[in-house]
Order: structure tokens, then sequence, then C-alpha cells
């Protein structure tokens, strides 16, 4: 099986080794906006450096990973979807529900696979909290607390591509929510702060954001999530119901400290990042899309899954910037319900 992969930064190097050792990966085709950012990691791996993108599909492979920048996603989705390849493409399809739902046309007129990279699905604690929610071993659940926090604030000239906190943050734990609980969310109610660096208001953004989500079964959710959280990566999400209460993301390097005399010491090494704390989920997926590619596999998470993250995003947003409860059936792009 040969690979074409677009993007060589962070993640795409993460995703080029993952697959450049795999066994069933006969070899890949790097490309990159820096050609020479390809070139180097094509040379460490032992793997093809392409000039451009267009080469990706005039050279001949059998399923495209895109790790651009996020402008780039929807239209290399479309194309691969015409070249009738499978893609695995990181989150978001696009940055609107207009690009989104267009790219979802294609994938879908031309029949192909988009799995797309919500790597949290395949996190050992978010797959136990989804069995116990499924099981029945927390009772009927009432309550879903979710935070995702980062050390450092990224680059200021990144916060206007971002899309901002809802869309490029807190959309993992709006997939996450929806995947464990298995249920959809019906309105939210969200607000946000700027009051850190400037560099947030400038971009229109906000360094810390906080929504109250219901789920159509009458769950209530919080989710919250900062830039600034200079203890650590910290992402959790917290179940309770009425027979049990269990915790994702808690272990000797959640950096957190009790305040309680008996209470356990703050981590010694606390995370430092999402490329740290979510390695194994990060590989795992992409064996995962390999084997979706020789069909051994159903699709883990698809475009429609994406699309439904997105609509909470978009909902949050509009809450925030208008100062009110959105439901979920005023943001566009309702498809055919997903079958749990």
């Amino acid at each position: 099986m040969r690979i074409g992969v677009i993007g060589t930064g962070r993640i795409g190097t993460i995703h080029a080794k993952t697959l450049s050792r795999h066994r069933e990966v006969g070899s890949l085709i790097l490309t990159d906006a820096e050609p020479a950012r390809a070139q180097e990691l094509a040379h460490r791996l032992g793997e093809t450096a392409a000039p451009g993108m267009d080469e990706i599909f005039r050279w001949g492979v059998d399923a495209v990973v895109i790790t651009t920048a996020t402008s780039a996603h929807a239209e290399l989705i479309g194309r691969a979807a015409r070249s009738g390849l499978p893609v695995f493409c990181e989150k978001p399809i696009a940055l609107d529900l207009p690009g989104t739902l267009q790219a979802l046309a294609e994938v879908e007129a031309a029949g192909t696979v988009l799995q797309m990279g919500f790597q949290r699905r395949f996190d050992t604690g978010y797959a136990g909290a989804r069995e116990a929610v499924r099981s029945g071993r927390l009772g009927r659940l009432h309550t879903v607390r979710a935070l995702t926090s980062d050390q450092s604030p990224p680059p200021a000239d990144w916060l206007p591509l971002s899309g901002g906190l809802y869309r490029d943050t807190l959309i993992h734990d709006f997939d996450a929510l929806r995947w464990v609980t298995g249920r959809e969310v019906v309105d939210v109610y969200a607000t946000g702060s700027d009051r850190g660096p400037a560099m947030f208001r400038e971009a229109g953004d906000v360094d810390t954001g906080a929504a109250l989500l219901t789920l159509d079964d009458g769950v209530l959710a919080t989710v919250t999530a900062t830039r600034l959280n200079g203890a650590g990566y910290d992402v959790r999400m917290e179940l309770a119901g009425e027979l049990d209460q269990i915790v994702v993301g808690l272990d000797d390097r959640t950096p957190i400290a009790s305040t309680e005399p008996t209470g356990p010491p703050a981590a010694d090494k606390p995370w430092t990042g999402f490329l740290e704390r979510f390695g194994p989920a990060y590989e795992a997926e992409l064996c995962a899309f390999v084997d979706v590619v020789r069909g051994e596999r159903a699709n883990p998470c698809d475009g429609r899954e994406a699309l439904q993250a997105l609509r909470v995003a978009e909902a949050c947003e509009l809450s925030r910037r208008e100062h009110r409860p959105v439901r979920l059936a005023e943001i566009p792009g309702v498809r055919e319900p997903v079958t749990w």
C-alpha cells in the first residue's frame, strides 16, 4: 500500500512516522507547502518527497492523509474523492458549514471514504467511559463535565486562522461527548472571556470559554476550555449517574493539586501538550485508517460525525456572540441521524 501524506508539520510528522513503520504500508509520498520540510522528513524515514501536492495524485497512491492548514482541507478532500481515493483528514473539514457540506457532498457523490481525526475516540480512557455508559454501570446518566486546558497559548499569527476556541479546541470535547454518551446536543448556552493577552481580542477570539449543553435525553453537560493553563495540559471528562461516577484523564500526570490534607500530591511531570497526552491515540487512529483502506473494518469516524461536532461549535459561537441560548435546530447542515 502506498499512501500520500500532504502536510509534514507537527501532526503530519507523527502520522508519517506511524505509517512508515506499519507492516501493511509499503511506501509513503510526502509533500508540504515548504518542500524542504517534506524532503527532510522523507530522508529521515527513507520515504519519497514530492515537490507539490499535484504529484501525490499523479504518481499514484492508494490513500491520502491530509494534515495541512485547515484552509486547504475541503479542497483536498474533494480532489481525493474525485480521484476515488480514501482520505484521512485532521479535523475540521472546514472552518465553516458551507465548506464542510460541499466536501461531504463530494465524498458522498464519489462513494469514497473520509475518516476524520478525532483521536480521543481511540484513547483508552474515553473508550472506557463509553463502555461504562453503554453497559449501564453508571445507571441513568445525569451530568457530564468536560474540559480542555492548554498550557500555553498558540502563536498570535495562527489565531485568526484557527476558527476560534469553540471550533478549534472544544470541537474535540463536543465530538467526545456525542461519542461517549451516544446522544445528540439539542441546545447550548455559551460565553467566553478575552481578558488574557491582547492577541485574542485582536483576533476576535477568547482565551477562555464555557458552555452548558443539553442533550436529547435531558443530560446536562458543561464544557470549558482555556489557552492559559500554566499548570500543564489538562483534558478530562467526568460522567455522573445515579449509580456511579467516573472520570477520564485523571492520573499521576494530571496538572492539578488538592488543597485537602490527605489529597494526592501535585504531578511531578504534568502533561505539556496534546501530542504527548494522546500519542497512543494518534497512532491507533492511523492504524485504524489502514484497516479501513484494506476493507478490514468500518469507518470509525466519518465526515458526518465531524459535521455534527462543528454544528455544536457553531451554535456555541453564535450563543457567545449574541448572549443567548441557541438550539441546534438553528444551525444548518442536519443530515440523517447517526446509528450508534
